[in-house]
């Protein structure tokens, strides 16, 4: 299936490769939770009208697929920066300074939480855990973890996604 059969979203080859995996897999049972996924793989984030691609798709109403998106925390409804900075906030990161970690983060790269740089290079959110309690505080940058961090060593670390 193409998008000439099918409304499509972004680029060409983005719009096709979704309308392919929803029409190689439409008769999955449950299918909206894996198409969400498999859109944010191909997007990014899943943005409004992918979600309304979806439903459609599903013969679902968007309100449902919707709320599967904004119920599992791993969907982005916004798009987010090249390298997705995480900072925790859990227990143990935030009696060491994480709080201190995410302010200092904020302000060397001028976003709020849940910002975007201008430039699209970074994001920044919080996290409750990363599981890597024994070396707080900790942020992750996509999928490299830092620990023990003092603020001190944020330029080398975001020197090395620039």
């Amino acid at each position: 299936m193409s998008c000439t059969n099918f409304p499509c979203y972004g680029t060409l080859e983005q719009g096709t490769e979704l309308m392919n995996w929803l029409e190689a897999n439409k008769d999955m049972p449950g299918i909206v939770l894996p198409a969400l996924q498999k859109a944010q793989e191909i997007y990014g984030y899943v943005p409004r009208p992918v979600q309304q691609i979806i439903a459609d798709f599903a013969h679902k109403p968007l309100s449902e697929v919707y709320g599967v998106a904004t119920f599992y925390s791993q969907f982005n409804l916004e798009p987010k920066g090249r390298n997705q900075i995480s900072v925790c906030l859990g227990t143990a990161c935030y009696i060491k300074g994480s709080g201190k970690i995410l302010q200092m983060l904020q302000e060397k790269l001028n976003v709020n939480e849940s910002g975007v740089t201008e430039d699209g290079r970074f994001s920044i959110d919080s996290c409750r855990c990363l599981g890597c309690c024994g070396m707080a505080p900790v942020m992750k940058v996509n999928d490299d973890v830092y620990g023990n961090l003092s603020g001190e060593e944020l330029d080398a670390i975001l020197a090395k996604y620039e």
